[in-house]
C-alpha cells in the first residue's frame, strides 16, 4: 500500500469541514483527525502510511494542510494553537462551492507573490512548522536511543509525573511489559504497567490487544507510550467496553511531557514587555 491510495490533498478539505460540523463547530487537531478517519472509513493500513520517514502519518500531514487551506478560503479559523473553529461561511458552505473557493484562494496567493505584496496571513503554518521542527528533532533523538535507554527515559518520566516505585522490567518472558510504577490518587493507589514503543510506524489495535493480554492476571492499569502515532482503531481498542482501559501517549504528547518536566530539552522562555501609555502613571516616577 502506498500514499497514492489516499485521496488527493484537496479531497481532504470537505471532509475536514464535515468533521468540524460533527464536532459542534470546533475541535482540536487530534479530534478533527480522528473524526475525518471515522467518517471517511480509512482502513488501519491507510492510517499507518507515514509521511516520508515519519513519524507523522500521511493522513495527518494532508489534514494539516487542509486546515490551513480552509483558513485561507475563509471557512475556518484557529483562535489558538492546535484548535480550529468554523467561520459563519464554513458553517454554511456546500460541497459544490469548495472548488471555486480553493481556486480563489490560490489565485490570491499567486497574485500576492507576483506583485510583491505582503503575503497572506500564514501565521498558523509558520508556528506549526516551527513547533514541528523541534518536535521532529526531539523525536529523531528518541528514535536513535537504544531500546533500554528509551525504557529508562519513560521510567524517569513517570517518576517526574508523580509515580512512585517505578522500575523497568523489560526482560524476556514479560510479554511486552517494559516496566511498572505506582500512581496514587488521594487515598487510593494503582499499579500501572507501561510499554515503551520506540517506533516510526503507527501503533495499531493489535499492539493494544497484545499489551492488554500481557497484563492479564497481573493488573488492570496500562500505559502505552510511543514515539509515533496511534491509529483510530488502536484508540477505539484502548477504551473498548468490557476490557481494561489502556491509556495512550503518542509522540506529540510525549514531546510535550518531556518539555513540561524538562527532560532532555532546553527551554528558553522569552518575556516581551510593552508600555500601556493610557494607564501608565509616568508622573509618579
Amino acid at each position: 500500500m502506498t500514499a497514492v491510495a489516499l485521496p488527493k490533498y484537496n479531497d481532504f478539505h470537505w471532509p475536514t469541514v464535515l468533521a468540524l460540523r460533527a464536532l459542534g463547530g470546533s475541535g482540536a487537531n487530534s479530534e478533527i483527525d480522528e473524526m475525518v478517519v471515522e467518517q471517511q472509513g480509512f482502513s488501519e493500513e491507510l492510517q499507518s502510511i507515514l509521511h516520508k520517514a515519519g513519524p507523522m502519518t500521511e493522513i495527518g500531514y494532508r489534514l494539516h494542510w487542509a486546515r490551513s487551506y480552509l483558513k485561507g478560503m475563509g471557512l475556518a479559523d484557529n483562535p489558538r494553537r492546535g484548535v480550529w473553529t468554523l467561520t459563519p461561511a464554513g458553517r454554511e458552505v456546500t460541497e459544490s462551492q469548495m472548488a471555486a473557493l480553493r481556486a480563489k484562494y490560490l489565485k490570491a496567493m499567486r497574485d500576492a507573490r507576483a506583485t510583491g505584496a505582503e503575503a497572506l496571513d500564514q501565521t498558523p503554518e509558520v508556528e506549526s512548522e516551527a513547533e514541528g521542527s523541534w518536535r521532529e528533532r526531539l523525536l529523531e533523538a528518541l528514535l536513535s536511543m537504544e531500546p533500554a535507554a528509551f525504557e529508562r527515559l519513560c521510567q524517569r518520566l513517570l517518576r517526574e509525573a508523580g509515580f512512585s516505585r517505578t522500575q523497568v522490567t523489560g526482560r524476556s518472558g514479560d510479554g511486552g511489559i517494559d516496566g511498572l510504577g505506582v500512581y496514587r490518587v488521594s487515598l487510593v493507589s494503582f499499579q500501572v504497567f507501561f510499554q515503551a514503543k520506540r517506533w516510526r510506524n503507527a501503533v495499531g489495535s493489535k499492539e493494544v490487544r497484545d499489551f492488554r493480554g500481557a497484563m492479564a492476571g497481573r493488573g488492570e492499569k496500562g500505559l502505552l507510550i510511543t514515539t509515533s502515532t496511534f491509529t483510530a482503531d488502536a484508540k477505539a481498542e484502548s477504551t473498548r467496553d468490557g476490557a481494561p482501559p489502556v491509556d495512550l501517549v503518542d509522540g506529540t504528547a510525549l514531546c510535550d511531557l518531556l518539555v513540561q518536566h524538562r527532560l532532555g530539552v532546553l527551554v528558553r522562555e522569552r518575556i516581551e514587555l510593552d508600555v500601556d501609555v493610557d494607564h501608565a502613571t509616568l508622573d509618579a516616577i
